[in-house]
Protein backbone atom coordinates (compact mmCIF):
# COMPACT_ATOMS: atom_id res chain seq x y z
CA UNK A 1 0.00 0.00 0.00
CA UNK A 2 2.83 2.40 0.84
CA UNK A 3 4.42 1.73 -2.54
CA UNK A 4 1.13 2.40 -4.31
CA UNK A 5 0.63 5.65 -2.43
CA UNK A 6 4.19 6.70 -3.28
CA UNK A 7 3.69 5.81 -6.94
CA UNK A 8 0.46 7.80 -7.06
CA UNK A 9 2.16 10.79 -5.46
CA UNK A 10 5.01 10.63 -7.94
CA UNK A 11 2.55 10.41 -10.84
CA UNK A 12 0.61 13.43 -9.55
CA UNK A 13 3.85 15.36 -9.17
CA UNK A 14 4.89 14.44 -12.72
CA UNK A 15 1.58 15.67 -14.09
CA UNK A 16 1.57 18.95 -12.16
CA UNK A 17 2.16 21.82 -14.61
CA UNK A 18 5.25 23.95 -13.98
CA UNK A 19 4.76 27.17 -12.05
CA UNK A 20 7.63 29.26 -13.40
CA UNK A 21 9.89 28.79 -16.42
CA UNK A 22 11.64 30.54 -19.29
CA UNK A 23 10.31 29.51 -22.69
CA UNK A 24 13.39 28.06 -24.43
CA UNK A 25 12.11 29.15 -27.86
CA UNK A 26 11.38 32.78 -26.99
CA UNK A 27 13.45 33.69 -23.93
CA UNK A 28 10.41 35.04 -22.08
CA UNK A 29 9.47 34.08 -18.53
CA UNK A 30 6.13 32.32 -18.05
CA UNK A 31 4.37 31.80 -14.70
CA UNK A 32 1.26 29.84 -13.83
CA UNK A 33 -1.18 32.02 -11.88
CA UNK A 34 -3.85 29.44 -11.09
CA UNK A 35 -3.59 26.23 -9.09
CA UNK A 36 -6.81 24.38 -9.88
CA UNK A 37 -7.16 22.46 -13.14
CA UNK A 38 -10.07 23.86 -15.10
CA UNK A 39 -9.34 27.50 -14.19
CA UNK A 40 -9.74 30.15 -16.88
CA UNK A 41 -9.32 33.88 -17.39
CA UNK A 42 -12.09 35.89 -19.03
CA UNK A 43 -12.89 36.36 -22.72
CA UNK A 44 -10.45 38.75 -24.38
CA UNK A 45 -12.61 41.91 -24.24
CA UNK A 46 -13.98 41.53 -20.68
CA UNK A 47 -12.28 43.29 -17.78
CA UNK A 48 -10.91 40.93 -15.15
CA UNK A 49 -8.53 43.37 -13.41
CA UNK A 50 -9.03 45.58 -10.38
CA UNK A 51 -8.78 49.32 -11.00
CA UNK A 52 -5.44 49.61 -9.20
CA UNK A 53 -4.00 46.86 -11.40
CA UNK A 54 -2.94 44.72 -8.47
CA UNK A 55 -5.20 41.70 -8.92
CA UNK A 56 -6.68 39.51 -11.62
CA UNK A 57 -10.00 37.71 -11.15
CA UNK A 58 -10.53 34.36 -12.85
CA UNK A 59 -12.91 31.42 -12.87
CA UNK A 60 -12.22 28.18 -11.05
CA UNK A 61 -14.20 24.92 -11.02
CA UNK A 62 -15.80 25.97 -7.74
CA UNK A 63 -16.19 29.73 -8.12
CA UNK A 64 -14.19 32.90 -8.73
CA UNK A 65 -10.77 33.69 -7.29
CA UNK A 66 -8.43 36.69 -7.22
CA UNK A 67 -4.69 36.44 -7.70
CA UNK A 68 -2.25 39.11 -6.56
CA UNK A 69 -0.17 39.84 -9.65
CA UNK A 70 2.98 40.48 -7.58
CA UNK A 71 2.91 37.83 -4.88
CA UNK A 72 0.75 35.35 -6.86
CA UNK A 73 -1.25 34.73 -3.71
CA UNK A 74 -4.74 33.43 -4.54
CA UNK A 75 -7.86 34.42 -2.60
CA UNK A 76 -11.26 32.80 -3.25
CA UNK A 77 -13.95 35.46 -3.71
CA UNK A 78 -17.11 33.66 -4.86
CA UNK A 79 -17.98 30.05 -4.06
CA UNK A 80 -20.27 27.87 -6.14
CA UNK A 81 -21.17 27.16 -9.76
CA UNK A 82 -21.55 30.64 -11.24
CA UNK A 83 -20.79 32.45 -14.47
CA UNK A 84 -18.10 35.10 -13.98
CA UNK A 85 -19.07 38.17 -16.03
CA UNK A 86 -16.53 40.96 -15.38
CA UNK A 87 -14.96 43.26 -12.80
CA UNK A 88 -16.27 46.82 -12.46
CA UNK A 89 -13.72 49.40 -13.55
CA UNK A 90 -14.85 51.89 -10.89
CA UNK A 91 -15.94 49.90 -7.84
CA UNK A 92 -13.88 46.68 -8.27
CA UNK A 93 -17.04 44.67 -7.67
CA UNK A 94 -17.03 41.20 -9.20
CA UNK A 95 -20.18 40.67 -11.26
CA UNK A 96 -21.50 37.18 -11.91
CA UNK A 97 -24.73 35.41 -12.78
CA UNK A 98 -26.66 32.39 -11.63
CA UNK A 99 -29.12 30.94 -14.15
CA UNK A 100 -32.57 29.93 -13.00
CA UNK A 101 -32.61 26.24 -12.21
CA UNK A 102 -35.98 25.40 -13.68
CA UNK A 103 -34.92 25.50 -17.32
CA UNK A 104 -38.22 23.96 -18.37
CA UNK A 105 -40.30 26.98 -17.38
CA UNK A 106 -37.85 29.89 -17.17
CA UNK A 107 -37.14 32.05 -20.25
CA UNK A 108 -33.86 31.41 -22.03
CA UNK A 109 -30.97 33.14 -20.25
CA UNK A 110 -33.00 34.31 -17.27
CA UNK A 111 -31.44 34.58 -13.85
CA UNK A 112 -30.03 36.79 -11.13
CA UNK A 113 -26.99 39.06 -11.44
CA UNK A 114 -24.82 39.40 -8.35
CA UNK A 115 -21.96 41.66 -7.29
CA UNK A 116 -19.31 40.50 -4.83
CA UNK A 117 -16.94 42.70 -2.86
CA UNK A 118 -13.40 41.50 -3.50
CA UNK A 119 -12.19 42.60 -0.06
CA UNK A 120 -14.93 40.88 1.96
CA UNK A 121 -16.31 38.26 -0.42
CA UNK A 122 -19.83 39.40 0.48
CA UNK A 123 -22.31 39.15 -2.42
CA UNK A 124 -25.63 40.77 -3.12
CA UNK A 125 -28.17 40.42 -5.90
CA UNK A 126 -28.13 43.60 -7.98
CA UNK A 127 -30.80 42.79 -10.57
CA UNK A 128 -32.61 40.05 -12.43
CA UNK A 129 -32.63 39.40 -16.16
CA UNK A 130 -35.87 37.82 -17.32
CA UNK A 131 -34.59 37.03 -20.81
CA UNK A 132 -31.23 37.20 -22.54
CA UNK A 133 -27.61 37.36 -21.51
CA UNK A 134 -25.58 40.23 -20.02
CA UNK A 135 -22.46 41.10 -21.98
CA UNK A 136 -21.07 44.27 -20.45
CA UNK A 137 -21.18 46.98 -17.81
CA UNK A 138 -20.65 50.65 -18.57
CA UNK A 139 -17.80 52.86 -17.40
CA UNK A 140 -19.60 54.36 -14.40
CA UNK A 141 -21.27 51.05 -13.44
CA UNK A 142 -24.82 52.33 -13.75
CA UNK A 143 -25.94 50.14 -16.66
CA UNK A 144 -25.63 46.56 -17.82
CA UNK A 145 -26.08 45.71 -21.50
CA UNK A 146 -27.03 42.51 -23.24
CA UNK A 147 -29.00 40.89 -26.05
CA UNK A 148 -32.05 38.68 -25.95
CA UNK A 149 -33.83 36.55 -28.54
CA UNK A 150 -37.50 35.68 -28.79
CA UNK A 151 -36.56 32.01 -28.93
CA UNK A 152 -33.45 29.87 -28.80
CA UNK A 153 -31.93 28.04 -31.77
CA UNK A 154 -29.14 25.65 -30.75
CA UNK A 155 -26.08 25.93 -32.97
CA UNK A 156 -24.54 22.94 -34.68
CA UNK A 157 -22.00 21.02 -32.62
CA UNK A 158 -19.30 18.66 -33.75
CA UNK A 159 -21.78 15.83 -33.30
CA UNK A 160 -24.36 17.38 -35.66
CA UNK A 161 -24.24 15.44 -38.95
CA UNK A 162 -24.43 17.70 -42.01
CA UNK A 163 -23.73 17.10 -45.68
CA UNK A 164 -22.64 19.41 -48.47
CA UNK A 165 -24.08 19.85 -51.98
CA UNK A 166 -22.13 16.79 -53.13
CA UNK A 167 -23.78 14.63 -50.46
CA UNK A 168 -20.52 14.15 -48.54
CA UNK A 169 -20.34 14.86 -44.79
CA UNK A 170 -19.01 18.30 -43.92
CA UNK A 171 -16.00 18.72 -41.64
CA UNK A 172 -16.74 20.35 -38.29
CA UNK A 173 -15.68 23.87 -39.31
CA UNK A 174 -17.93 23.83 -42.36
CA UNK A 175 -20.76 22.22 -40.43
CA UNK A 176 -20.46 24.94 -37.80
CA UNK A 177 -20.64 27.62 -40.48
CA UNK A 178 -23.79 26.07 -41.94
CA UNK A 179 -25.27 26.19 -38.43
CA UNK A 180 -24.35 29.87 -38.07
CA UNK A 181 -26.02 30.63 -41.38
CA UNK A 182 -29.17 28.75 -40.38
CA UNK A 183 -29.37 30.80 -37.19
CA UNK A 184 -28.88 34.04 -39.11
CA UNK A 185 -31.49 33.13 -41.72
CA UNK A 186 -34.04 32.31 -39.02
CA UNK A 187 -34.48 36.10 -38.53
CA UNK A 188 -35.47 35.64 -34.91
CA UNK A 189 -36.69 38.90 -33.30
CA UNK A 190 -34.02 40.19 -30.92
CA UNK A 191 -33.46 43.08 -28.56
CA UNK A 192 -30.35 44.95 -27.52
CA UNK A 193 -31.16 46.16 -24.02
CA UNK A 194 -29.79 47.84 -20.93
CA UNK A 195 -30.61 47.32 -17.26
CA UNK A 196 -30.31 50.20 -14.81
CA UNK A 197 -28.46 48.97 -11.73
CA UNK A 198 -30.03 51.63 -9.53
CA UNK A 199 -33.67 51.21 -10.53
CA UNK A 200 -33.77 47.80 -12.21
CA UNK A 201 -35.39 49.34 -15.30
CA UNK A 202 -34.92 47.31 -18.47
CA UNK A 203 -34.76 49.50 -21.57
CA UNK A 204 -34.76 48.30 -25.18
CA UNK A 205 -32.07 50.13 -27.15
CA UNK A 206 -32.58 48.36 -30.50
CA UNK A 207 -35.05 45.85 -31.94
CA UNK A 208 -33.93 43.78 -34.90
CA UNK A 209 -34.27 40.47 -36.71
CA UNK A 210 -30.52 40.58 -37.31
CA UNK A 211 -28.56 38.35 -34.97
CA UNK A 212 -27.26 40.69 -32.26
CA UNK A 213 -24.20 39.63 -30.26
CA UNK A 214 -20.78 40.57 -28.80
CA UNK A 215 -22.22 43.44 -26.75
CA UNK A 216 -19.65 45.67 -25.05
CA UNK A 217 -19.66 49.13 -23.49
CA UNK A 218 -16.96 51.69 -24.14
CA UNK A 219 -14.42 51.63 -21.26
CA UNK A 220 -14.68 55.44 -20.98
CA UNK A 221 -18.01 56.60 -22.48
CA UNK A 222 -20.90 55.34 -20.29
CA UNK A 223 -23.42 55.83 -23.10
CA UNK A 224 -21.72 54.09 -26.03
CA UNK A 225 -22.32 50.42 -26.94
CA UNK A 226 -20.36 48.37 -29.46
CA UNK A 227 -22.14 45.29 -30.80
CA UNK A 228 -22.18 43.00 -33.81
CA UNK A 229 -24.44 41.42 -36.39
CA UNK A 230 -23.51 37.78 -35.84
CA UNK A 231 -23.42 35.10 -38.53
CA UNK A 232 -20.96 33.98 -41.23
CA UNK A 233 -18.58 36.93 -41.27
CA UNK A 234 -18.37 37.10 -45.07
CA UNK A 235 -22.13 37.56 -45.22
CA UNK A 236 -22.75 40.29 -42.63
CA UNK A 237 -21.59 43.85 -42.02
CA UNK A 238 -20.68 42.91 -38.49
CA UNK A 239 -19.44 45.87 -36.45
CA UNK A 240 -21.81 48.59 -35.14
CA UNK A 241 -22.14 51.19 -32.39
CA UNK A 242 -25.21 52.79 -30.83
CA UNK A 243 -25.97 55.15 -27.94
CA UNK A 244 -27.87 53.87 -24.92
CA UNK A 245 -30.79 56.14 -25.81
CA UNK A 246 -31.12 54.37 -29.17
CA UNK A 247 -29.57 57.15 -31.25
CA UNK A 248 -26.39 57.18 -33.32
CA UNK A 249 -26.63 53.73 -34.89
CA UNK A 250 -23.37 53.53 -36.89
CA UNK A 251 -21.86 50.87 -39.13
CA UNK A 252 -18.14 50.79 -38.34
CA UNK A 253 -16.91 48.70 -41.27
CA UNK A 254 -18.56 48.02 -44.62
CA UNK A 255 -17.33 45.14 -46.75
CA UNK A 256 -15.93 46.13 -50.15
CA UNK A 257 -15.19 42.74 -51.70
CA UNK A 258 -16.69 39.28 -51.81
CA UNK A 259 -15.54 37.06 -48.90
CA UNK A 260 -14.10 39.99 -46.95
CA UNK A 261 -14.50 39.45 -43.20
CA UNK A 262 -14.14 41.66 -40.12
CA UNK A 263 -14.77 40.82 -36.49
CA UNK A 264 -13.62 40.10 -32.93
CA UNK A 265 -13.88 43.84 -32.38
CA UNK A 266 -12.71 45.57 -29.19
CA UNK A 267 -12.14 49.06 -27.75
CA UNK A 268 -8.78 50.63 -27.05
CA UNK A 269 -8.32 51.32 -23.30
CA UNK A 270 -8.94 55.05 -23.82
CA UNK A 271 -12.19 54.29 -25.68
CA UNK A 272 -11.12 56.32 -28.71
CA UNK A 273 -10.58 53.52 -31.22
CA UNK A 274 -12.32 50.28 -32.20
CA UNK A 275 -9.90 47.57 -33.36
CA UNK A 276 -10.80 44.40 -35.24
CA UNK A 277 -9.54 41.45 -37.26
CA UNK A 278 -9.87 42.21 -40.99
CA UNK A 279 -9.23 39.80 -43.88
CA UNK A 280 -9.34 40.88 -47.53
CA UNK A 281 -10.52 38.37 -48.53
CA UNK A 282 -11.08 35.73 -45.89
CA UNK A 283 -8.08 33.52 -45.25
CA UNK A 284 -5.84 35.34 -47.76
CA UNK A 285 -4.69 38.78 -46.60
CA UNK A 286 -4.59 39.78 -42.93
CA UNK A 287 -4.91 43.11 -41.12
CA UNK A 288 -5.50 44.53 -37.67
CA UNK A 289 -7.81 47.42 -38.47
CA UNK A 290 -8.65 50.47 -36.36
CA UNK A 291 -11.49 53.01 -36.53
CA UNK A 292 -11.15 56.25 -34.57
CA UNK A 293 -14.62 57.03 -33.24
CA UNK A 294 -14.41 60.83 -33.10
CA UNK A 295 -12.92 61.37 -36.57
CA UNK A 296 -13.65 58.22 -38.56
CA UNK A 297 -9.92 57.87 -39.30
CA UNK A 298 -8.99 54.32 -40.35
CA UNK A 299 -5.66 52.58 -39.75
CA UNK A 300 -4.86 49.14 -41.13
CA UNK A 301 -1.80 47.23 -39.92
CA UNK A 302 -0.74 44.32 -42.11
CA UNK A 303 0.52 41.02 -40.70
CA UNK A 304 1.76 37.68 -42.03
CA UNK A 305 -0.41 34.58 -42.33
CA UNK A 306 1.33 32.76 -39.47
CA UNK A 307 0.81 35.81 -37.23
CA UNK A 308 -2.96 35.89 -37.63
CA UNK A 309 -4.56 35.33 -34.23
CA UNK A 310 -7.92 34.19 -32.91
CA UNK A 311 -8.02 37.40 -30.89
CA UNK A 312 -5.89 40.51 -30.75
CA UNK A 313 -5.54 42.98 -27.91
CA UNK A 314 -3.83 46.26 -27.12
CA UNK A 315 -1.47 47.50 -24.40
CA UNK A 316 -2.71 50.01 -21.81
CA UNK A 317 -0.54 52.73 -23.38
CA UNK A 318 -1.77 51.86 -26.89
CA UNK A 319 1.75 51.40 -28.22
CA UNK A 320 1.76 47.65 -28.84
CA UNK A 321 -0.59 44.76 -29.54
CA UNK A 322 -0.75 41.07 -28.78
CA UNK A 323 -2.16 38.10 -30.66
CA UNK A 324 -2.86 34.61 -29.39
CA UNK A 325 -2.06 32.71 -32.59
CA UNK A 326 -4.01 29.91 -34.21
CA UNK A 327 -3.77 26.33 -35.43
CA UNK A 328 -3.62 25.03 -39.04
CA UNK A 329 -7.34 24.21 -39.12
CA UNK A 330 -8.39 27.82 -38.47
CA UNK A 331 -9.21 30.47 -41.04
CA UNK A 332 -5.59 31.46 -41.78
CA UNK A 333 -4.45 27.83 -42.17
CA UNK A 334 -1.15 28.90 -40.63
CA UNK A 335 1.70 26.44 -40.98
CA UNK A 336 3.50 27.82 -37.92
CA UNK A 337 0.96 29.94 -36.09
CA UNK A 338 0.79 28.41 -32.62
CA UNK A 339 2.54 31.21 -30.76
CA UNK A 340 1.62 34.05 -28.45
CA UNK A 341 2.78 37.21 -30.25
CA UNK A 342 3.79 40.72 -29.26
CA UNK A 343 3.33 43.25 -32.09
CA UNK A 344 5.01 46.61 -32.60
CA UNK A 345 3.01 48.77 -35.06
CA UNK A 346 4.68 50.88 -37.73
CA UNK A 347 2.78 53.26 -40.00
CA UNK A 348 3.89 53.72 -43.59
CA UNK A 349 4.83 57.40 -44.13
CA UNK A 350 3.95 59.52 -47.13
CA UNK A 351 6.55 59.19 -49.91
CA UNK A 352 8.95 62.16 -49.91
CA UNK A 353 6.64 63.82 -47.40
CA UNK A 354 4.01 64.43 -50.06
CA UNK A 355 0.44 63.77 -48.95
CA UNK A 356 -2.70 63.17 -50.98
CA UNK A 357 -5.12 66.10 -50.62
CA UNK A 358 -7.82 63.76 -49.29
CA UNK A 359 -5.54 61.68 -47.06
CA UNK A 360 -7.78 62.24 -44.02
CA UNK A 361 -10.47 60.26 -45.81
CA UNK A 362 -8.17 57.43 -46.83
CA UNK A 363 -6.94 54.36 -44.95
CA UNK A 364 -3.64 54.89 -43.13
CA UNK A 365 -1.59 51.73 -43.81
CA UNK A 366 1.05 50.14 -41.66
CA UNK A 367 2.64 46.86 -40.64
CA UNK A 368 2.95 44.88 -37.42
CA UNK A 369 6.41 43.65 -36.46
CA UNK A 370 6.12 40.48 -34.40
CA UNK A 371 8.01 39.03 -31.48
CA UNK A 372 7.18 35.57 -30.14
CA UNK A 373 6.33 35.39 -26.46
CA UNK A 374 5.21 31.79 -25.84
CA UNK A 375 5.43 28.59 -27.86
CA UNK A 376 1.84 27.31 -27.96
CA UNK A 377 2.60 24.12 -29.89
CA UNK A 378 1.10 21.95 -27.13
CA UNK A 379 -2.02 24.12 -26.83
CA UNK A 380 -5.29 22.84 -28.30
CA UNK A 381 -7.10 25.81 -29.79
CA UNK A 382 -10.58 24.53 -29.00
CA UNK A 383 -9.76 26.57 -25.88
CA UNK A 384 -9.09 30.14 -27.01
CA UNK A 385 -6.15 31.71 -25.15
CA UNK A 386 -7.86 35.14 -24.90
CA UNK A 387 -4.68 37.06 -24.11
CA UNK A 388 -4.80 40.39 -22.25
CA UNK A 389 -2.17 42.84 -21.03
CA UNK A 390 -1.92 43.42 -17.29
CA UNK A 391 -2.76 47.05 -16.38
CA UNK A 392 0.94 47.92 -16.03
CA UNK A 393 1.65 46.51 -19.49
CA UNK A 394 4.48 44.32 -18.20
CA UNK A 395 2.78 40.93 -18.50
CA UNK A 396 0.36 39.17 -20.82
CA UNK A 397 -2.23 36.90 -19.19
CA UNK A 398 -3.70 33.97 -21.10
CA UNK A 399 -5.42 30.66 -20.52
CA UNK A 400 -4.02 27.45 -21.91
CA UNK A 401 -4.32 23.67 -21.88
CA UNK A 402 -0.69 23.21 -22.91
CA UNK A 403 -0.12 21.03 -19.84
CA UNK A 404 -3.49 19.23 -19.91
CA UNK A 405 -6.37 20.92 -18.11
CA UNK A 406 -6.98 24.63 -18.56
CA UNK A 407 -4.91 26.93 -16.33
CA UNK A 408 -4.23 30.68 -16.19
CA UNK A 409 -0.72 31.79 -17.13
CA UNK A 410 1.19 35.04 -17.60
CA UNK A 411 4.23 35.77 -19.74
CA UNK A 412 6.59 38.67 -19.10
CA UNK A 413 6.78 41.13 -21.99
CA UNK A 414 10.46 41.86 -21.34
CA UNK A 415 12.84 39.00 -22.04
CA UNK A 416 14.30 37.14 -19.07
CA UNK A 417 17.85 38.13 -18.18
Amino acid sequence: MTALVLAAALLTQAQEPPTDWVDPDTGHRVVRLSTQPGSASLYFNYNGYTSDGSRLLFSTPDGISAVDLRSHRITPVVHGKVRFLFVGRRTNLVYYSKPDRDAGTAPVGSGAIYAADIATGKSREVTRVERGGIGSINADETLLAGASAERDVPLASGDTPRVGPDGKPLVYADSREVGLNERLEAHIPMELFTVNLRTGERKVVLRSTDWLNHVQFSPTDPGLILFCHEGPWHKVDRIWTIRTDGTGLTKIHKRTMNMEIAGHEFFSPDGRTIWYDLQTPRGEDFWLAGYEIATGTRTWYHLARDEWSVHFNIAPDGRSFIGDGGDPDMVAHAKDGKWLYLFAPETIPNAAGIAAPDQSELIHPGVLHSQRLVNMAAHQYELEPNATFTPDGKWVVFRSNMHGASQVYAVEVAKAH
